[in-house]
């Protein structure tokens, strides 16, 4: 029987005494292998859901294209949602995929490649699963761009794209610009940020 997705849990830890500093945020996530967490800017920790069959694939597809990419160019590191990103405001994030260019991975001491990298990626992408709610991504791909991930992908509709043919909404975000909303296009040019790398949505739809 297929899991079914639910619901982040959101724990507020602020009003307890004891603080999750970095150093405690990846203890629990390396005693908990089976979990996925994040923890917000303002104290607030994020137990994620595992996600479903066909988000799995989904997600499995685009870090594909975005693999396939990087292997021919080398021009910098790709990442998969297992990866958490601390940024500059303190906020530990993993998105659904990700990459980070070369100059700037390797700018980081051995020791910070090792445990949760110190930076925003470059480009990163989410994917709204069946149950997620979209203010709160939203607000996650505003926070991307606010720490200098130049180039942002939330692709809106998800697990239910198959059913559901209006929800093939694709919303780009980007450095110093109001985010920019497409309707079912079958692939996003990411040049501005990766040389000739266009990705492909006809897998997802």
């Amino acid at each position: 029987m297929q899991a079914l997705e639910t619901q982040p849990l959101l724990l507020d830890v602020r009003s307890i005494t004891l603080r999750v500093t970095h150093e405690e945020f990846e203890k629990l996530c390396q005693d908990n292998p089976e979990r996925s967490f994040e923890l917000t800017a303002s104290g607030e920790l994020i137990v994620m859901p595992p996600v479903g069959g066909e988000s799995g694939s989904y997600e499995s597809e685009l870090g594909i294209d975005l693999g396939n990419w990087n292997r021919q160019t080398r021009l910098g590191k790709t990442f998969s949602s297992s990866t958490v990103f601390v940024l500059p405001n303190g906020a530990n994030r993993s998105p659904d995929a990700a990459w980070v260019a070369l100059s700037r991975w390797e700018a980081l001491t051995p020791e910070q490649r090792k445990k949760f990298p110190p930076l925003a990626p470059d480009f990163v992408i989410e994917l709204r699963s069946a149950t997620d709610r979209l203010p709160p991504l939203r607000e996650k791909m505003e926070e991307y761009k606010a720490n200098g991930v130049r180039l942002g992908l939330l692709i809106v509709g998800g697990a239910s794209l198959k059913e559901n043919p209006q929800n093939r909404q694709v919303e780009i975000y980007r450095l110093g610009r109001e985010p920019e909303s497409l309707t079912s296009p079958t692939s996003i040019d990411c040049s501005e940020v990766m040389p000739d790398f266009i990705l492909s949505l006809s897998e997802i739809w």
